[in-house]
């Protein structure tokens, strides 16, 4: 126990003091508190922006589903997640651009000086807020989870010195120390999960022996639809389109556009995305796959413990916690970033709105973060649901958000009316399914909410048009780009429809279709260099950029 003790602690005093040399003047600018003085270079934007979407969902949430589904989950999330890195492209680079130009801190910020509205400014932190605070919960949820594992800490006590150590650092740091301790901590998550799965792995006689047993005794858990057969090709399409739309609209990641230094920073960003990701989500998902030869009856939220139940039970006490500690670095990287974004919108938003004066100073912001906190603890305390169905709704919530904000950075004209029946309309469609007032079948209801919200939208926007004799839709360029529909054609070959419920061939313990999905994403990303190539010489090139 001492051992486990002087692991996390040596840990956390690391994190601390990272935060520590990176922290800003009390009295810092606001611009200076959130977004680092907006000069965040490739490699420490990469580092956040991983360590700040790889989650408690990553490590626990992926684990849990790896146990319940198999390999199935792995190319929702791998590729998946990795392809929504075209979005750092579309509207990342433009974000940055607008949010540089008009000294922008926030995303409703970005929204009120694309539609001069402040109404529907204050509705996109609101949407923001609501669906991001139970996400940001789930990190103590998952701290609690750990440490109970453990060292035998009831499940409240962890979730409250996890947050308190996240708020210490955060308080006095800002989005400097937030970054340099994401990439610690992105470093620690990736070298540590890799290590647990080599010992789980060996521990029963190899990655290929322990996949073969588990084959033999799960083969469900090598093929689609996963097993509990619910990953039909519906729920897999619906996963894909969620990531997509969802990512791009978490708060703490869109914040991040307006911190990069330039727009190479933000290519350079997407390019490595991909195999990050492919990389990263494998092994969590594989670790709970073999779990199943440790602990074989595990049901419902109880899968979400998995890997530190597993590293607890078969590695010594010094290892057990270095990879507790991998699952601490996801969750405390995501809600360090969490709470620092959505104190921003409170201060700069939510006050605004109602009339209070926007101040110098970041004070006001560090005082949301310890009660943005205190609410975390308090919805973690009774989690009514897995992490992954936490997440799915949650996610769907801010995906509504996506056409305000890609509309506005392309359209020539646009109308604040669009965009809040868009918004509306597709949270009210949220709560129908939620409720089950609205039938579900075939997909997950974001699709269904999602075409909603595009086509409120654009009736809205083209009725508004017409109504101003300027109905002229101009699309922009990239719709026109080879290599984006290239992109498109990826997109659909990851609905590999003709390799459902098959098991065979396996190859290195996993079925072929697993590599399937890896080739993929190595296509995505040679895909994306020649795009911002293309790019890079369309903009350098005087005549071209005089079109």
């Amino acid at each position: 126990m001492l051992i486990k003790v002087s692991v996390l602690c040596a840990y956390f005093l690391i994190v601390l003091a990272i935060g520590f040399i990176a922290r800003t003047r009390w009295k810092s600018s606001p611009e200076a508190y959130f977004l680092a003085d907006r000069k965040l270079g490739p490699l420490i934007l990469l580092g956040t922006m991983v360590a700040t979407n790889f989650s408690a969902f990553t490590v626990f949430g992926t684990s849990g589903a790896g146990y319940r589904d198999g390999y199935a989950f792995f190319p929702i999330m791998g590729f998946g997640t990795g392809f929504m890195a075209l979005t750092f492209w579309i509207i990342g680079r433009k974000i940055r651009q607008v949010g540089r130009k008009y000294a922008l801190v926030t995303p409703p910020e970005l929204v009120k000086e694309l539609y001069q509205s402040p109404f529907l400014s204050f509705l996109f932190a609101l949407v923001m807020i609501i669906f991001t605070i139970p996400y940001l919960a789930l990190q103590p949820m998952a701290a609690g989870y750990a440490l109970e594992a453990l060292l035998g800490l009831p499940y409240f006590y962890g979730c409250i010195v996890v947050t308190a150590i996240i708020l210490v650092y955060t308080l006095r740091g800002g989005l400097r120390a937030v970054a340099w301790t994401d990439l610690f901590q992105g470093l620690i998550m990736f070298l540590l999960l890799f290590s647990s799965l080599v010992i789980v792995a060996q521990h029963h006689g190899g990655f290929v022996t322990a996949n073969q047993k588990v084959l033999i005794s799960n083969p469900e858990l090598f093929s689609r639809p996963g097993a509990l057969g619910k990953y039909s090709l519906g729920i897999w399409f619906s996963f894909m389109v969620l990531w997509f739309f969802c990512d791009p609209m978490f708060p703490q990641l869109f914040q991040r556009f307006f911190s990069a230094k330039d727009d190479r920073s933000i290519a350079r960003i997407m390019i490595f995305y991909p195999l990050v990701c492919t990389v990263v989500f494998f092994m969590p998902i594989a670790i709970g796959v073999l779990g199943h030869l440790s602990y074989p009856d595990l049901i419902g939220k109880q899968a979400d413990r998995i890997l530190p139940m597993v590293m607890t039970s078969i590695s010594g006490d010094f290892m057990s916690a270095l990879v507790i500690a991998a699952g601490l670095a996801a969750l405390m990287s995501t809600m360090d970033s969490q709470l620092l974004t959505l104190s921003s919108i409170f201060t700069r938003d939510i006050f605004s709105f109602f009339g209070k004066a926007k101040k110098k100073t970041s004070v006001a912001g560090r005082i949301f973060v310890i009660l943005l906190s205190l609410t975390g603890l308090a919805l973690a305390y009774k989690p009514p649901a897995t992490i992954l169905q936490i997440a799915t709704q949650t996610f769907t919530g801010l995906a509504v958000l996506f056409p305000t904000v890609i509309f506005g950075l392309y359209f020539k004209k646009v109308f604040s009316l669009a965009a809040i029946l868009s918004i509306g309309c597709g949270e009210a469609a949220l709560i129908g399914f939620y409720l089950k007032w609205l039938p579900n079948s075939i997909f997950l209801p974001v699709i269904w909410i999602m075409l909603i919200t595009f086509a409120v939208y654009l009736t809205i926007h083209g009725v508004l048009l017409w109504q101003e004799n300027m109905l002229q839709f101009r699309l922009p360029e990239w719709i026109h780009d080879r290599y984006v529909w290239l992109l498109a054609a990826i997109f659909l070959l990851a609905m590999d429809f003709w390799a459902w419920g098959r098991v065979e061939p396996v190859i290195f313990g996993v079925p072929i279709w697993v590599g399937y999905f890896v080739i993929l994403s190595a296509l995505q990303t040679v895909v994306m260099v020649y795009l911002i190539r293309r790019v890079d010489r369309a903009e350098t090139d005087p005549l071209k950029r005089s079109r």
